[in-house]
């Protein structure tokens, strides 16, 4: 992660799987609250698992890549954690990023265990999506010393989206299917997403001109920043549920009384297993 590019990477990634979030979420409890249209196939319960087992299967997949990049680059340490001869670790950065990616990689394969099998509960994977991000935090928590003041405080920044994608995917493991929760794990990923880009801007700016790392009015600006890009991850998500909302709307006005009368009797179906839950 020592580059701009290191940085930029990870932010596609959250971006993507913050937005992601918000549209499935957003579409999944406006066609519920839509009786009509509760019953269609992008609502049904079967379709949320096969969307479960993709995302399960997405995670493990560019968590295994992430590892593998960190390890066998052509300055990574290549599996090894000592060396025996210089008398020192390895690439312990590296080494920590692999770890962090591990434990996503362990929260997909969770993942894909529940939604494909009955031999674990349906909440353990919210808890060990919690789990990863908890252990993405902890280690970046340790991950800053010795390094120049608004080095460390950029990454500072970043732990408050980290662990507060943590305790909301814990609380999820008991509110699970709690709409306020989900949109607001939505908004922190993609926070995190964005500000991975503007980590790589401050430390790594591609125009190559260096920000002073001990100017104080610096670290006031990037606390600033900050709060400018938490504001507009909100703002996106919010755009995405009202327009998520307009169509499922304009799809319900637009559905011929007939099919309308064919959907009511669907109405009376045991709800899913993760409104239940």
């Amino acid at each position: 992660m020592g580059s701009f590019k290191g940085h930029a990477l990870p932010g596609c990634f959250f971006l993507v799987a913050g937005l992601w979030w918000a549209g499935r979420f957003s579409l999944w409890y406006v066609t519920r609250r839509n009786k009509s249209l509760g019953s269609t196939r992008l609502a049904s319960r079967s379709t949320q698992h096969r969307l479960d087992i993709l995302e399960g299967s997405t995670m493990l997949f560019f968590s295994v890549v992430g590892m593998l990049a960190e390890q066998f680059v052509s300055d990574g340490p290549w599996l090894h954690l000592y060396d025996y001869t210089e008398l020192h670790w390895e690439k312990l950065h590296n080494w920590q990023h692999s770890t962090m990616y591990l434990f996503f990689g362990l929260a997909g394969a969770i993942s894909i265990i529940v939604h494909t099998t009955d031999a674990a509960p349906l909440a353990l994977d919210r808890l060990m999506l919690a789990l990863a991000f908890f252990m993405e935090g902890f280690l970046f928590l340790y991950h800053l010393h010795g390094r120049a003041m608004l080095d460390v405080h950029v990454h500072q920044l970043l732990l408050f989206s980290v662990f507060g994608e943590a305790t909301v995917s814990f609380l999820e493991v008991f509110h699970r299917g709690n709409i306020l929760l989900e949109l607001l794990r939505a908004s922190l990923t993609i926070l995190q997403g964005s500000w991975f880009w503007q980590i790589g801007f401050v430390l790594y700016p591609p125009s190559g001109a260096q920000w002073d790392q001990m100017d104080h009015n610096n670290m006031m600006f990037i606390t600033m920043c900050y709060c400018w890009h938490l504001a507009i991850g909100l703002l996106i998500v919010c755009v995405v549920y009202c327009n998520v909302s307009c169509v499922v709307k304009s799809r319900l006005k637009n559905t011929p009384p007939i099919e309308m009368g064919l959907l009511k009797p669907r109405e009376t179906e045991p709800d899913s297993e993760d409104e239940v839950l």
